[in-house]
């Protein structure tokens, strides 16, 4: 199985981050990519900070590494041929102009999605015809949308358009500020690099009807899905880059090894 662990470089990696590459690594050739589409956040010495972090873990893993950054073209082609179909509409509703629509009386309580509110459909009107506009934000139109399948842990799962429709609605396929969005660049980097199990936690197994969704009007393969446990806190709260406590220069300032680390992670899933 080829996985892999795709970090942002916007902050520390913390106990959460190693689990994550220590589960790609267990289950198969790991391949390191870094998610860097958000060029304010993203910063060289924390993606310095991830090489050495992943080296102290004694992870290894093919290089070239691959740079989301380096990729634009490749996530511009996929949305010209999503948007040469119809398959996708521009958008220039903000979070407040959704967050009303959707609770207009007509429209019962909001639905709440893996992007939030479930889009409620204000621009779907908008022309689809010509060039793709590269000024707004674009959509992709929900009743394009099949029937789904896919494998979460090897178990099959489906989700019906209907479904689709009703929880997902019409996602965000390019931000304005990234002209991409993360559901389209890593289903085309997944694609890239010949990943066959997509390994994450379990905060983003919701995300994953999107992306089969992608990847089937793509024509691209599905790989298989592995959602993992996720580091918390003593609170039972997910671990934040925010928390630098918890980073793993941290610990390994505090004089702890590597391996004593990841046999904590093990064994116990709350961060000491």
């Amino acid at each position: 199985m080829i996985t892999r662990f795709a970090p942002s470089p916007t902050g520390p990696l913390h106990l959460g981050h190693a689990w994550a590459a220590m589960v790609a690594d267990d289950l198969g050739d790991m391949h390191l990519r870094i998610e860097d589409i958000d060029r304010q956040r993203s910063k060289p010495h924390w993606e310095a900070a991830i090489f050495d972090d992943l080296h102290w873990l004694g992870l290894i893993w093919p290089e070239p590494v691959m740079r989301q950054s380096e990729r634009m073209a490749e996530y511009d082609d996929a949305l010209d041929r999503l948007w040469s179909r119809g398959l996708l509409y521009p958008c220039i509703c903000n979070r407040r102009d959704i967050r009303a629509a959707a609770a207009a009386p007509q429209e019962g309580a909001p639905l709440l999605g893996p992007d939030g509110v479930v889009y409620p459909g204000t621009c779907r009107a908008a022309s689809r015809i010509g060039l793709r506009p590269r000024d707004v934000a674009l959509r992709l139109d929900a009743d394009a949308v099949g029937a789904l399948t896919w494998t979460e842990k090897d178990r099959p799962q489906t989700m019906d358009p209907a479904t689709f429709r009703r929880s997902i609605g019409d996602v965000v396929i390019a931000r304005r500020d990234f002209a991409t969005s993360y559901h389209l660049a890593v289903v085309v980097d997944d694609a890239a690099q010949g990943i066959d199990l997509v390994t994450r936690g379990a905060d983003l197994v919701e995300a994953t009807p999107i992306h089969v969704a992608l990847q089937t009007l793509l024509d691209l393969p599905t790989p298989g899905y592995h959602h993992h446990d996720l580091v918390r806190d003593g609170e039972g709260r997910r671990l934040a880059k925010r928390d630098d406590a918890r980073s793993l220069a941290s610990y390994r300032d505090a004089g702890w090894s590597a391996d004593a680390l990841k046999a904590h992670l093990r064994a116990d899933r709350t961060a000491p």
